[in-house]
């Protein structure tokens, strides 16, 4: 089923309120686009057929008016030789052509409203199809800039994460260090006090640097 069921709902219709009900306001937009084109291919072809209608009714006419001035000359020549029956007859034929022209030229009326209330749809179908595509290039702009802004954000975010799992991962490699020194250094002889006290400050200073860096790399894990 189609985005509208009759011209009346596209001459009528809120392209922006459906486009804000939509999930897919971008590809909405093109099927509406698509289904305007199509209905005012339609609306043409329609009023082809009309036109075409009302110049058959035209050519129809003039060649019944040239036939009941026919008939009118017949009645009077029937007359000037006194046949008064035939002039009867003659007008008779006249009277019935009169009615034909009579009811054509009804026809002629109502396919001339037609043609003017489908010159007013067709107007009024081009302004929305003018509304629609302006709109279409609002929004697949939009959808570019949404695009690009999201690609260089998570860039960012992502060289910012994982420079700063690496410094992370270097601290804990730099402790390893310092660890695998303290205790090559501790093999086979008992540590002085001041060593034993010169190597808890160092842990503790290394210890002080990693809280601080897992402290950073849970700020910036924040989404912003």
């Amino acid at each position: 089923m189609g985005i509208f069921s009759r011209l009346g709902d596209i001459v009528n219709s809120n392209i922006n309120a459906i486009l804000d009900r939509a999930e897919d306001p971008e590809k909405l937009v093109r099927l509406i686009i698509q289904e305007m084109e199509d209905t005012l291919v339609e609306v043409r072809s329609s009023a082809v057929k009309t036109v075409a209608e009302k110049k058959e009714i035209e050519r129809k006419l003039v060649d019944i008016r040239r036939e009941s001035e026919d008939w009118q000359r017949k009645a009077e020549f029937a007359l000037s030789k006194d046949r008064e029956d035939l002039a009867k007859g003659a007008l008779v034929a006249k009277a019935k052509l009169a009615e034909a022209a009579e009811h054509m030229a009804g026809e002629l009326a109502r396919l001339d409203s037609a043609l003017a209330k489908t010159s007013e749809d067709i107007a009024a179908l081009q302004q929305k199809l003018a509304d629609a595509k302006t709109r279409e290039k609002a929004l697949i702009a939009r959808h570019k800039t949404a695009t690009n802004r999201l690609k260089v954000r998570t860039q960012l975010y992502d060289e910012r994460i994982t420079d700063a799992f690496s410094r992370f991962e270097q601290v804990e490699r730099n402790l390893d260090v310092l660890e695998g020194k303290s205790e090559v250094l501790g093999m086979g002889r008992t540590k002085s006090l001041d060593e034993e006290i010169a190597e808890l400050e160092a842990e503790s200073k290394v210890e002080s640097e990693l809280q601080a860096l897992k402290a950073k790399l849970a700020a910036k894990a924040q989404p912003e």
